[in-house]
């Protein structure tokens, strides 16, 4: 695994906290698009280590899916010095991730 689970606990110093580019994917076990989207996720992270990809399963972190006003998943949302610096809602290809974080 080369993401890191982030849950309400551990999302400060994790994401707003990171000294790297952060891209968020908030995400559910039952959601189809957010399956389909997991291998592009986990191969974002796996080759770009320049990158700190996180993982947040809206079920089980409801909080921090309202914090952000997160209404529809997938939705991936990058970090950078802990501010919000893009967003992207349903399926999106690999570019268009990296393109969140400026690559």
């Amino acid at each position: 695994m080369s993401y890191v689970e982030i849950n309400e606990s551990n999302f400060k110093q994790e994401v707003l906290n990171s000294d790297k580019p952060v891209l968020v994917d908030f995400w559910a076990p039952w959601c189809g698009p957010c399956r389909m989207l997991g291998p592009v996720i986990e191969e974002i992270a796996k080759e770009n280590p320049d990158i700190k990809v996180c993982k947040v399963n809206t079920d089980e972190n409801a909080q921090l899916a309202v914090m952000f006003g997160i209404d529809a998943i997938p939705c991936v949302i990058a970090f950078d010095k802990g501010s919000q610096t893009g967003k992207s809602v349903g399926f999106a290809p690999r570019e268009k991730l990296l393109g969140l974080v400026g690559k």
